[in-house]
């Protein structure tokens, strides 16, 4: 982390400005209110006086041009490409095709409806044939999130949709604890597309059915979906349930901790489960050129009874609100590594370019970290084990302590508002008719109407052209130098705070991933590294 050695000190020491766009969770007001940071104020404030911007949805590429070296955007332009589940679907796709069946083997075959109907007739009918009996599909709305309008079915005579879908086979064999079903919530933080660099975050969020696994009763929202915004509404949610306890959701500790105790290999589960998202998001660089912004991925992952991990979506502005003590646990902390992540100095407190002359000067002071900093092949990247010990996301910048007193005071109101609920008919449609998209009134229409494109609405093609970047755009040239890159050589700090850098994970990846991402050398190091973690797992099983 950079501070700044100044030599007058009598200077009054100014805090860091958050800016928030409307609809944005309360807890990100807590974190940064809890670190000593102020928030802007447009009326009394000029237009670049601040740090960190925060909004649900994407930036124009105005936005991006004219950012200044002391800012922040909390969204990279065009993320969406891996957000909405056709252009997921379609992405993996291409990479498959082009990369080969081995790596990306890790999402089902998806069909996108009505587009695809004859090839998934097709498929439908070669599955029936050759197991015997119908299998499981599951259909989802391409633009809807939190379990909307999902239906699960074996009759292709069941199948009924009236927006655009994708539809996959069922992972019918889900891991499962005591009888439930779950999937874990993955946080990644993208920091550069290019050079690409990726973190993962070591704590996480397993979600829970609150009712046992049943192929019988394909209906079951509780029994099949873990999205926490349906099951808080099951009757057996808040009831003690045999090896899961109340609620729905476990952390990673916890989770991994459980599989320890059962002879599992998690260290190999999270390996599997970081070459996913690293292939990934593979699959929609090189992106735009843009200084100083990071995107916050949620990553979904189911786990089967073989342990194999799939990949079921990517998320774009993962949820945030706290439902339970579990998510204020994780997402606080995750915030606030968040912030740590971002590598704020003090210089950047003042809100200016420094000018020739000026009698500040920076000085670089290293994230803790252990081994070399350029490694060939670092521990812990790719099989998530725990690197070193960072700064605690508690331990606030002596520069921003002096306004913590006042702070907590008006975090302890703001703590109140942080729970968001959704409509309280979520749980009656979703049983009534899963496959129907929920109406919004009118008001709420016109309200949504005069904001910037959401990104789980449908999105055509001419409101996507309001984000595409012109000719202009494509031959932008970044002037801000990346803020996560170290002055020495150039590598990303190895892991601050919960967050483990998985990419790049050697010297040859980082090489590959600058002046225009090289995907094909990527795939390459990926397979070396792939077989050398193969290897090394053979050779641990014959000598147990």
């Amino acid at each position: 982390m950079e501070i700044m050695a100044d030599g007058d000190a009598s200077e009054t020491l100014k805090p860091l400005v958050f800016r928030l766009h409307e609809n944005a969770p309360a807890i990100i007001r807590e974190v940064l209110l809890e670190r000593g940071w102020t928030e802007f104020d447009q009326k009394e404030q000029d237009d670049t006086d601040w740090n960190l911007y925060w909004r649900n949805s994407p930036f124009p590429m105005t936005d991006h041009h004219s950012i200044k070296p002391w800012q922040r955007l909390n969204h990279y332009p065009e993320a969406v490409r891996i957000t909405r589940k056709d252009y997921l679907a379609r992405h993996l796709k291409r990479m498959k095709g082009a990369y080969g069946s081995a790596l990306y083997e890790f999402s089902p075959v998806a069909f996108i409806m009505p587009n695809d109907y004859v090839k998934f007739i097709a498929e439908y009918s070669k599955e029936r044939q050759s197991v015997g009996r119908p299998s499981y599909w599951i259909c989802k709305p391409v633009h809807l999130s939190r379990g909307r309008g999902i239906l699960i079915f074996q009759d292709v005579k069941d199948l009924v949709y009236h927006c655009t879908v994708i539809v996959q086979k069922y992972i019918s064999n889900p891991l499962l604890i005591s009888g439930y079903k779950l999937d874990l919530r993955l946080y990644v933080c993208v920091t550069s597309f290019c050079p690409l660099t990726i973190y993962t975050y070591e704590e996480g969020l397993v979600r829970f059915a609150t009712e046992k696994f049943d192929l019988s009763s394909l209906d079951n929202v509780y029994a099949h979906l873990t999205n926490t915004s349906i099951n808080k509404y099951g009757a057996s949610y808040k009831t003690y349930k045999e090896g899961i306890g109340c609620g729905c959701k476990w952390t990673f500790s916890k989770f991994r901790s459980y599989l320890r105790i059962f002879g599992v290999d998690d260290m190999l589960l999270w390996q599997k489960m970081n070459n996913i998202v690293i292939l990934t998001l593979l699959a929609i660089t090189p992106l735009p050129e843009a200084s100083n912004c990071f995107e916050l991925f949620g990553f979904d992952i189911l786990i089967d009874d073989k342990f194999k991990p799939w990949l079921l979506e990517v998320n774009y502005n993962p949820a945030l609100c706290l439902d339970c003590s579990i998510d204020d646990t994780v997402k606080r902390k995750l915030l606030h590594d968040i912030v740590e992540l971002l590598n704020y100095k003090q210089v950047d407190t003042h809100r200016q370019n420094e000018m020739s002359g000026s009698k500040a000067v920076r000085r670089q002071v290293p994230w803790k970290r252990t081994g070399k900093s350029t490694p060939e092949e670092a521990p812990g990247l790719l099989s998530g084990r725990k690197v070193s010990t960072c700064i605690s996301a508690s331990q606030t910048p002596p520069a921003l302590q002096f306004a913590r007193g006042s702070v907590n005071k008006v975090s302890a109101l703001t703590r109140k508002t942080a729970r968001a609920h959704p409509r309280k008919t979520l749980t009656s449609e979703l049983r009534e008719k899963m496959n129907m998209p929920k109406a919004s009134s009118p008001v709420k229409t016109e309200a949504r109407n005069k904001q910037l494109p959401a990104v789980h609405s449908p999105l055509i093609s001419a409101q996507l052209s309001r984000w595409s970047p012109s000719p202009e755009v494509c031959n932008y040239k970044l002037s801000t130098r990346p803020y996560f890159l170290s002055d020495k050589n150039q590598m990303p700090t190895r892991q601050v705070g919960g967050f483990v850098l998985i990419f790049p994970f050697n010297e040859a990846a980082l090489q590959a991933s600058k002046d225009g991402t090289d995907v094909k050398s990527i795939i390459k190091e990926i397979n070396k590294l792939v077989s050398k973690q193969n290897s090394t797992r053979q050779k641990k099983a014959q000598t147990v």
